[in-house]
């Protein structure tokens, strides 16, 4: 937001009237100088306190705007400071500039002051900022804590209109710039762990309570529908297990779950997530052999190919415990 003004000019001869500054002008000139960086430096602020804690992307974010705040008071107070008109890049499109009450041109601490007081002009509900229309002066708060007048000069050359142009553009593209690579860095990554997330708290339970339960008289369409739900990488843990309750003879087996959550450690990924589960069930042909089980596991499900969930692991935290009907 910086840029090379022409420090040939001359400032007008101060025992001439020099005609105070409208203020649609000084609101203007505040608008280009104030409002583009602000814009960029919020953007780069939320992007920082809303990335991971300690990620380099909130590094990244957090010297984005600290860049942009020095640049914002290079504008309003080292250039003005520095360079013979005194003006920002929003005074030199307006036509305007800073002085002191008695015609000199202010210095950097006082500029720095007049920054500083121009929250008096804020905090006040903005009738600071407002105080112009009606001061014979035309003279802010902040005019008067620093002693202060705005003054209309002669119009910026088209090259300088041209310079603050730039300035304006760079920093429109800049601040799309930000919001792209926040979005691509932070919130994309963001959105499709969140996704995956509900899709597993959503799916998960039911893919478990599906793989675990059987009929006797289904056995062979339920245990083809289980091996559905799984990776290959678990599937032949799974068919050995179903192998042993084959031999065991057939019987009716139905769980379901009573409580989930999805855990974060591991940590979940676009790809992979785990879930604890509670379950209950119940095992047996007939009313009295029939057995009320209960049995805690942790599964791991992963993402296919096709985009659909697997359980690519399960864990039996807690072995199942069997009560007889009855007991």
């Amino acid at each position: 937001m910086t840029a090379v003004l022409n420090t040939s000019e001359v400032l007008p001869d101060q025992s001439a009237e020099v005609p105070l500054a409208s203020w649609p002008a000084r609101a203007g000139a505040l608008a280009v100088d104030i409002l583009p960086g602000l814009g960029v430096l919020s953007v780069n602020v939320l992007l920082a306190l809303t990335a991971p804690f300690g990620s380099a992307a909130r590094w990244v974010f957090t010297a984005v705007a600290a860049v942009v705040f020095v640049l914002m008071v290079a504008n309003r107070v080292v250039m003005p400071a520095s360079t013979v008109r005194g003006w920002t890049l929003g005074r030199a499109l307006f036509g305007i500039e800073v002085r002191c009450a008695d015609g000199s041109r202010p210095g950097l601490g006082r500029l720095a002051l007049r920054e500083l007081a121009h929250l008096l002009d804020t905090f006040g509900l903005f009738i600071g900022w407002l105080w112009p229309l009606w001061d014979r002066r035309r003279r802010t708060f902040a005019d008067m804590l620093a002693s202060t007048q705005v003054y209309r000069v002669s119009r910026p050359s088209p090259e300088m209109r041209r310079i603050v142009g730039a300035a304006l553009a760079g920093t429109a593209a800049a601040a799309v710039l930000v919001v792209a690579v926040g979005y691509a860095w932070v919130y994309w990554p963001a959105q499709a762990l969140d996704s995956a997330r509900q899709q597993v708290a959503a799916q998960g339970p039911r893919m478990v309570e599906q793989m675990l339960s059987f009929r006797a008289d289904s056995m062979d369409e339920d245990f083809a529908r289980a091996r559905e739900l799984t990776t290959e990488g678990y599937r032949d843990q799974l068919v050995k297990q179903q192998e042993s309750v084959r031999e065991a003879g057939p019987t009716n087996n139905e769980y379901w779950a009573v409580n989930s959550a999805v855990l974060t450690d591991p940590p979940v990924t676009e790809n992979r997530v785990s879930m604890l589960l509670a379950m209950q069930g119940q095992r047996g042909t007939n009313a009295e052999d029939m057995k009320f089980i209960t049995a805690t596991v942790q599964v791991e499900f992963e993402k296919s190919e096709d985009g659909q969930w697997r359980v690519g692991n399960l864990t039996v935290l807690k072995k199942p415990m069997m009560n007889t009907a009855g007991q």
